[in-house]
């Protein structure tokens, strides 16, 4: 293969490993398959033009035309002119997708449904970055700067993707582009001939070849220093501790740091991905559990706790993190005289869903998983160490149902002073209004429960909230004070602003992130999905502990020890989850989907039974989509195959001329001897119209290394030529096409398999239709404006003659 072959098609590896990056974000995974079919083409189509050769700008330009093309037939058919050629409704259709993928890639969480907008800026985003290496690496002949356009789609990929499957991506990401540099150091190598290596290893022998007399060592020294390079860029992030939470790293903040038992864990604030999950288009299942518990409707599935206020946000203290006990510390504030029930659960978590933090019933006790996982005792959170998440993980938590009584939660007494201080802090840039309306919401209540009961009520009954999750985000003071006034907002703004009013009245408060209880299942499990993500705010009162309030209407369900009445269920089945439980996505709507966005806003809603819901019901591609796909295959295939139709064709034409006549004769002998002069050019041998056919000839046998028949075959044919231009009177030739037959065999014959392939698919000898059109177009242009074609015309009708080559 030539340099500029193997420099192609390293840069289309270089492209796709680059591109694997992207795999996490969408399923399924089809549309790569799409873009490395379209990527070969736009290949290919390089390859052509450099054989012509074209000009390199024009190069480039092609192969942009190709992509506009190919692009042009998936996504806007329909809007092209027969279906192939764009038109401006084409260029306005490819931009609604495009923000229709923008807002998709907003509205799903990862990973995210293959839509066409995605797709098309998947697809369209690997096509131009293919297109950038394969010009900057193969058309312009410089491989370095390359990496820039593979370094953009890797980062972009990675950044998406919160760095899932991290060093993996980045691997191969790398590996790719150091075999482009290689590849373009082989070739420049190459062009300057032999490299001295040194004298021979073994006494007594002497090299031979180009690579015995050291054309390797070179390379070999290439492939040592990018080896070292690579691994120095995967190892030294993961032994500097300062580096941790890089491109390589997991997402979340929540990655462990230390040996044994100690270190820290600083988190990413999750309220920001909540909104998102709450308005995703279709609820995705994220875990599944069973449980012995009496009653589901308090398992809340509990994330992590949000305990730091500062004005700006609820976020989470920096915290320290220890090895997981076999049995966790009690829960701070229980006392033994509030009734408690131990329960077990089993949960699976489905495939798809990475988190740091372990979902888990409040408080757990002890917990049974696989993996690094640390203990944050502040929170009663498990967070996974260097990279470890939730993905498909199976784990057992034993758990407390705190039951306590009214009286003995108004009953409290005053929470420790260092614990009231930490978590009674408010900024001081909180509005007065806040507290004053705490006071007013509380007025008359006995104590710090009535206190609490009040301040939930008035948020989900009394005080004319709506429930709506397109309210914009925000857990600041402006958020705060937009929420009071406008009385309208989702699950965090509720809790962050009871939780903050409940401070300004000197409760110890913060914000629970999690998911409530689910829907239940026919087997007995409870499902939970992106849907049921939700934010709660944790009360604490001395003897109880951390204790969980329900402001959001419409949302999770009141604990029992804030209500008068006091309804009872039927207990679920105990039983450990199946393997495959998170498999699938449930089909089932969570209990709060049943009710009706209006009555959600109105906030009259219950606590839905669960419904069932019939199946998606997806057929799959349209029948129209797959037959212009299959066209587009079979469009692209025929394009391949242009040149070796085109030439099969002319060969036929100039064997298989009849006639009887001296002229026919004549004009059957030369066509014989253009078909052997384009044979060997399309086997590397380029003509030279400079010699007489006896000098061609000569050099096609001496450069084509043809011997035997094949060698007498090329001096017949030119004799032939030699009678019909110059013998008064010719003799006649019979046995040409069986010449031009022995030529073809013989050149293939002594050629390796990558240049025989080459001369039947992409033979070079094709440039004779772009010279038949250029000479057309210049035979035009003198006929109907002769005084127009200048020189220069003139030139570029010439420009795409081989020069004359010397053998």
């Amino acid at each position: 293969m030539s340099g500029s072959g193997r420099l192609a098609l390293c840069a289309f590896a270089a492209t796709l490993m680059a591109a694997g990056a992207l795999l996490p974000l969408v399923e399924p995974a089809l549309w790569l398959l799409h873009a490395a079919l379209m990527l070969a083409v736009v290949g290919g189509v390089g390859a052509l033009a450099r054989r012509v050769p074209l000009a390199r700008t024009l190069t480039v330009a092609l192969q942009g035309l190709a992509v506009l093309l190919m692009l042009t037939v998936v996504f806007a058919s329909e809007q092209a002119l027969i279906g192939v050629v764009p038109t401006p409704e084409v260029f306005a259709h490819f931009g609604r997708l495009l923000t229709e993928g923008g807002d998709d890639v907003g509205r799903y969480a990862i990973p995210a449904p293959a839509t066409d907008g995605i797709r098309l800026m998947l697809i369209g985003g690997v096509l131009v970055i293919g297109l950038a290496v394969d010009a900057i690496a193969v058309t312009f002949r410089n491989a370095a700067p390359a990496g820039l356009p593979l370094l953009a789609l890797y980062s972009v990929a990675a950044g998406l993707s919160g760095g899932a499957g991290g060093w993996l991506w980045f691997l191969l990401a790398a590996a790719g582009y150091l075999l482009l540099l290689l590849a373009e150091g082989r070739d420049r190598l190459s062009q300057w001939g032999r490299v001295f290596g040194g004298a021979p290893r073994t006494p007594g022998r002497f090299p031979s070849g180009p690579d015995a007399s050291g054309g390797r060592a070179p390379v070999r020294t290439g492939r040592r220093i990018g080896v070292v390079a690579l691994g120095v860029a995967l190892v030294v992030p993961a032994a500097l501790p300062a580096l941790d939470g890089g491109l390589l790293a997991g997402t979340g903040g929540g990655n462990g740091s230390g040996a044994g038992g100690g270190g820290t864990i600083s988190a990413v604030n999750p309220l920001i991905s909540l909104q998102d999950n709450l308005n995703q288009p279709e609820d995705r299942e994220a875990l599944r559990y069973k449980t012995n518990a009496p009653d589901t409707q308090d398992m809340y599935l509990r994330i992590m706790a949000l305990d730091k206020f500062d004005g700006t946000s609820w976020r989470f203290s920096q915290r320290g993190v220890e090895d997981v006990p076999d049995r966790l510390p009690g829960s701070p504030g229980l006392s033994p005289e509030v009734s408690t029930t131990e329960v077990r659960t089993n949960i699976s978590a489905a495939g798809w869903y990475r988190q740091n933090y372990l979902p888990m019933p409040y408080p757990a006790t002890q917990v049974d998983i696989e993996g690094r996982w640390r203990f944050e005792p502040a929170g009663r959170t498990l967070v996974g160490d260097r990279g470890q998440s939730t993905r498909g993980a199976q784990y057992e938590v034993s758990s407390l149902l705190v039951n306590p009584t009214r009286e003995q939660l108004a009953a409290a007494p005053p929470a420790p002073s260092a614990l009231r201080r930490e978590y009674t802090e408010v900024p001081a840039v909180l509005p007065d209004m806040v507290k004053s309306t705490a006071l007013d919401v509380t007025r008359g209540a006995a104590n710090d429960y009535e206190k609490a009961v009040r301040l939930q009520d008035w948020f989900a009954l009394d005080g004319g909230f709506t429930y709506n999750t397109e309210v914009d985000s925000g857990t600041g003071v402006t958020a705060i004070t937009r929420f009071l006034r406008n009385k309208e907002g989702f699950c965090v703004h509720f809790s962050f602003s009871m939780a903050a009013m409940a401070r300004t009245l000197g409760i110890p408060a913060r914000v629970a992130v999690g998911f409530t209880p689910g829907t239940p299942q026919p087997d007995g499990s409870m499902s939970v999905g992106l849907r049921d993500a939700h934010a709660w705010p944790e009360l604490y009162f001395e003897g109880v502990g951390w204790t969980r309030f329900e402001p959001t209407p419409s949302r999770g369900s009141a604990p029992d020890y804030t209500r008068q009445d006091v309804p009872s269920d039927g207990p679920s089945d105990v039983a450990g989850p199946d393997a495959s439980t998170s498999a699938a996505p449930s089909a089932e709507p969570s209990a709060t989907d049943s009710c009706p966005a209006q009555s959600r806003r109105l906030g009259e809603c219950g606590a839905a039974a669960p419904g069932a819901a019939l199946p998606p019901t997806d057929s799959g591609f349209p029948l129209s989509t797959v037959l212009w796909i299959v066209l587009g295959g079979l469009a692209v295939v025929a394009l391949t195959l242009l040149p070796l139709l085109w030439r099969t064709r002319i060969r036929a034409r100039r064997l298989g001329s009849g006639g009887r006549t001296p002229a026919d004769a004549t004009a059957r002998t030369l066509a014989a001897w253009l078909e052997i002069t384009d044979t060997a050019w399309d086997h590397g041998v380029p003509p030279d119209e400079s010699r007489t056919p006896r000098k061609a000839a000569e050099r096609i046998v001496r450069l084509g290394r043809l011997e035997g028949e094949a060698a007498e075959a090329v001096h017949r044919v030119a004799g032939a030529v030699e009678q019909v231009l110059y013998a008064p009177e010719p003799r006649p030739v019979t046995g040409l096409a069986d010449d031009v037959r022995r030529v073809r065999e013989g050149l293939d014959a002594l050629a390796d398999r990558w240049p025989r392939l080459r001369a039947l698919l992409a033979p070079r000898s094709s440039v004779r239709v772009v010279w038949a059109a250029s000479e057309h177009w210049a035979s035009l242009t003198a006929r109907w404006g002769p005084q127009r074609l200048s020189g220069a015309t003139r030139a570029a009708t010439t420009r795409w003659r081989p020069s004359r080559q010397r053998g």
